[in-house]
């Protein structure tokens, strides 16, 4: 009597495999953009107390380092949208996103950290009697040409490749066609909630939040909506 044949173990769905890391990614990315403006100490930045205070605190450079952080996570979670809508109509949409929210984020990534890092040293030596005109300083950092310009650029270029992505997930036909929806929203809201109030800002990191978290479910859920690939 011959040994029965050894079963091969069942090798789990190539798209979860390489989605549910970026669905995590994607996550935390939500959770950060919601903590940079809900933690963010909303002083009256245009007096000279207000700006020590808000700019030399702990809590400006914990928010600032948060949305930076978001900004790198997100690339990376769009690369697993990317890879679960391969084969798809929203394959197209989906590169281009990528690609757009990679060279955005790099564009605007310099300028937090001019205003995470060097604002706060800044606001550091105000604080402790260094005789220079801080408001003025800040006015120089935040609007010089060459920086507000990439700043802008970049998070226009998020704004497309957040909408790009919403795109993606629309005609691929294997996740939840408003699930990117609010993702695109919130990034294409990114650049214009800068010019609205504090709550409006907060309000705003929950909704980015939101549709991250969403499309990170989505995202998850592809291993029981994708037929198991055995090799």
């Amino acid at each position: 009597m011959k040994n029965p044949r050894p079963t091969t173990p069942s090798t789990p769905p190539a798209t979860a495999t390489r989605t549910r890391p970026g669905a995590l990614l994607l996550a935390a990315t939500g959770i950060l953009f919601v903590l940079y403006p809900a933690l963010r100490p909303w002083e009256d930045e245009s007096t000279l107390a207000g700006a020590i205070a808000a700019l030399g605190s702990t809590a400006w450079v914990a928010s600032h380092l948060f949305a930076m952080i978001g900004f790198i996570l997100l690339p990376l979670g769009l690369l697993a949208l990317r890879r679960a809508v391969a084969g798809t109509p929203g394959e197209r949409p989906a590169v281009a996103g990528l690609l757009t929210a990679w060279i955005g984020a790099g564009l605007v990534l310099p300028y937090y950290g001019a205003e995470d890092f060097g604002l706060n040293a800044i606001a550091r030596e105000a604080a402790e009697g260094q005789r220079f005109d801080l408001l003025a300083v800040v006015e120089t950092v935040r609007f010089s040409p060459v920086a507000a310009t990439t700043f802008g650029i970049g998070l226009l270029a998020l704004a497309v490749g957040a909408v790009l992505a919403g795109v993606a997930v629309w005609r691929s036909g294997t996740l939840t066609r408003y699930s990117g929806i609010p993702f695109a929203l919130g990034f294409a809201l990114f650049l214009p909630q800068f010019f609205t109030p504090a709550p409006v800002r907060i309000t705003h990191g929950v909704l980015v939040g939101i549709g991250s978290a969403w499309l990170a479910r989505e995202l998850w859920r592809t291993e029981t909506r994708q037929p198991a690939q055995l090799s």
